[in-house]
C-alpha cells in the first residue's frame, strides 16, 4: 500500500467519519451540515467548534503525534457539548467513535460552547503543559534529533562505550515513522516493562517515506541504522531463511562507519579497506583497532594493560595475550623495553566459515580478508545466477518489496520468470572500528537506505561507568577532523549570559 492508496481511504474514512458523527452535531454547533461531508475540511471544522488554532488539523496528519493530539480534540468536542467527564472520552476511544455517532442522533444533545474554567478544572495546568511538552518532543525527537546512548565498542576510539549522541534525523531526511499507533519517544519496547511500545498488526502500517534531506550518506560518516538482520533467523545457526516480522523503524537502532556507499566495490585485505582496487583514506578521527599477539620478557601483561589502558584484551590456552590496538598505541607497546615481539594476525581468505556473509561455501571469506563485493546502487541491473544469487538472495528477499522465490538456476519476482533485476533502492557497507570485535556488515551484509535513522553530530554527555565522567568529550562534535574539542564551557557561557540577561530585564521591569 503506497501513500496514494492511503490518502484515498483517509478520504473515504473522514467521509464516513462526517455522515456518522458530526453532521447533525455541525448543525448544533451553528455550521452548515455539508461541511461534515467534506472530507478533511471537516475535521478542520471541528477544530473551530472547540475554538484551537487552525495548525492543529497539521498535527492531526502527523503518525504518533496525531495520536495524541485526537484524544485531545475528542476531549474538547464533547466538552462543547456538554460531555465534559472524563469517562465519556475513554468511551468514545474504547467505542472507536461509536460514542459521539450516538450523540450525533440523540436529540437532547446540545451545543453549549466552550468553557475553559471547567476544562482547567478537570484538566489542570499541568496536565495540559505536559500534553502538548509531550507533542513537540515526539516531533523534534521524530523528524529533527534524537538521544542515543552507544552501548559497545565497535567504534572504539571515535565513539566510546558511554558516550550520549544527539543524531541528526534531517541530514540525510526524516523518516516517516511506519508504525502510527504507538508511544511517543519509546523504540520497540516499553521501559522495564519488555513489552511492546507500538501494535504489530501488519494492516497497521504505514509505506516507506523520507522527508528529503541536505545531503547524501558519504563514505566514511558514522550512520546510525536500524539493523537489518533483527528479524532473519537463518543467520549463524540456522539456515532456513525463516522471518520474523518487525516493521523496520521497530528494528534494533545501530551505529556503524559507513566503509563503502552505493555503487562501491567492498574489499578487505589483512584488515586494509579498499574501494574499487585502491586503498581507502580513513578519517584522521578514526582510529581501527586490532588485536595484536604480545610477548614479555617478564610475562606481566597486566603492567602493559594498566600502562596503556587497554580495555579489551583476551589470553588463549597457550597464555598468548592477544591485546586490542589501534596502529599509534601499538608503535608505542611495541617499544616498551618489557616487549619481546608485537605481531598482527589476521584470519586468511579460503576457510569457509557460516558466520561470514554472504553464508555460502563459493565465497570462504574472512573478516580480515573479504570480497571483492559489489554494494548495489539504485537503478543498477545485475545477473541473477549461481554466482550471484549467493550475494544478493537476501537483499531479494527482504529489501525490495517484492515477491521473490527460485526453483534451481530459475528466478521468479512477483510470479514473472526474469534473468536480471534492478535495484529499488541504494544500500551501504556499515563496519566498526575495532575491526576485529566488531558485530557488523561481514556478519549480516548490506543496509538498505530505509533502514537509515540519522547522523551522530553531537557526544553532549560521556560517562566511563557510572561515575567517572569524560568532561574532555561533553559537547564534542562527531565527524570533524583534528582533535575533538570540547565545548561545554560556551554552552555554561550561554547559559551564564541568558539568565543574566533575562534577571536584568525582570528587574528593570519591576523598577519601572
Amino acid at each position: 500500500m503506497n501513500y496514494i492508496q492511503i490518502f484515498g481511504i483517509t478520504l473515504l474514512i473522514s467521509f464516513v467519519i462526517g455522515a456518522l458523527l458530526f453532521s447533525k452535531l455541525f448543525i448544533k454547533a451553528g455550521r452548515k451540515q455539508w461541511e461534515a461531508f467534506v472530507p478533511i475540511y471537516n475535521y478542520y471544522i471541528v477544530i473551530k467548534i472547540i475554538e484551537r488554532p487552525w495548525w492543529w488539523i497539521i498535527l492531526i496528519f502527523i503518525p504518533v503525534v496525531g495520536n495524541i493530539v485526537i484524544i485531545a480534540i475528542i476531549y474538547e468536542f464533547l466538552h462543547v457539548f456538554n460531555y465534559r467527564k472524563k469517562r465519556f472520552t475513554l468511551f468514545t476511544i474504547l467505542t472507536l467513535g461509536i460514542f459521539i455517532a450516538y450523540l450525533n442522533f440523540k436529540s437532547e444533545t446540545k451545543y453549549v460552547g466552550r468553557d475553559n474554567d471547567k476544562i482547567l478544572k478537570n484538566v489542570s495546568s499541568w496536565t495540559n503543559a505536559i500534553l502538548f511538552a509531550i507533542v513537540a518532543a515526539t516531533l523534534v525527537h521524530t523528524y529533527f534529533m534524537r538521544p542515543y546512548t552507544i552501548p559497545t565498542s565497535s567504534l572504539e576510539k571515535s565513539l566510546l562505550v558511554g558516550d550520549f549522541l544527539f543524531v541528526s534525523k534531517f541530514h540525510y531526511g526524516a523518516r516517516v515513522p511506519m508504525t502510527p499507533i504507538a508511544l511517543p519517544m519509546v523504540h520497540d519496547s516499553i521501559p522495564f516493562t519488555g513489552r511492546g511500545s507500538y501494535l504489530k498488526n501488519k494492516l497497521l502500517k504505514l509505506p516507506y517515506a523520507r522527508i528529503p534531506g541536505f545531503q547524501k550518506i558519504k563514505r566514511n560518516d558514522i550512520v546510525v541504522f536500524n539493523w537489518p538482520a533483527d528479524t532473519l533467523k537463518w543467520m549463524w545457526n540456522d539456515n532456513s531463511g525463516k522471518f520474523t516480522y518487525k516493521p523496520i523503524d521497530k528494528k534494533t537502532n545501530y551505529v556503524k562507519r559507513c566503509l563503502a556507499i552505493a555503487g562501491d566495490t567492498f574489499e578487505i585485505r589483512d584488515g586494509e579497506i579498499f574501494i574499487d582496487g585502491k586503498l581507502s583514506k580513513m578519517p584522521d578521527r578514526c582510529k581501527p583497532q586490532y588485536f595484536y599477539k604480545v610477548k614479555s620478557k617478564s610475562g606481566n601483561y597486566k603492567s602493559i594493560i594498566d600502562t596503556y589502558k587497554i580495555k579489551e584484551y583476551r589470553q588463549n590456552q597457550q597464555r598468548e595475550v592477544f591485546i586490542n590496538l589501534d596502529k599509534e598505541t601499538a608503535i608505542r607497546v611495541k617499544n616498551n623495553p618489557d616487549v619481546v615481539s608485537l605481531t598482527q594476525e589476521f584470519r586468511e581468505k579460503g576457510k569457509y566459515s557460516k558466520d561470514i556473509f554472504p553464508h555460502d561455501s563459493k565465497y570462504p571469506w574472512s573478516i580480515d580478508n573479504f570480497g571483492p563485493l559489489y554494494i548495489p546502487k539504485k537503478g543498477v541491473t545485475i545477473k541473477l545466477n549461481e554466482e550471484t544469487m549467493p550475494l544478493y538472495r537476501n537483499l531479494l528477499m527482504h529489501y525490495e518489496g517484492i515477491s521473490f522465490a527460485e526453483n534451481g538456476n530459475e528466478f521468479f519476482i512477483n510470479g514473472k520468470q526474469v534473468t536480471d533485476y534492478t535495484f529499488k533502492q541504494d544500500y551501504y557497507w556499515m563496519m566498526g572500528d575495532n575491526r576485529q570485535n566488531s558485530l557488523d556488515a561481514r556478519y549480516w551484509g548490506f543496509t538498505p537506505f530505509d533502514h537509515v535513522v540519522g547522523k551522530p553530530v553531537l557526544i553532549w554527555m560521556s560517562f566511563d561507568g557510572i561515575k567517572n565522567p569524560r568532561w574532555e568529550r561533553f559537547f564534542t562534535t562527531v565527524g570533524f577532523s583534528g582533535k575533538p574539542k570540547s565545548y561545554l564551557l560556551y554552552f555554561f557561557g550561554a547559559l551564564l549570559l541568558y539568565f543574566g540577561y533575562t534577571n536584568f530585564v525582570g528587574k528593570k521591569k519591576k523598577n519601572e
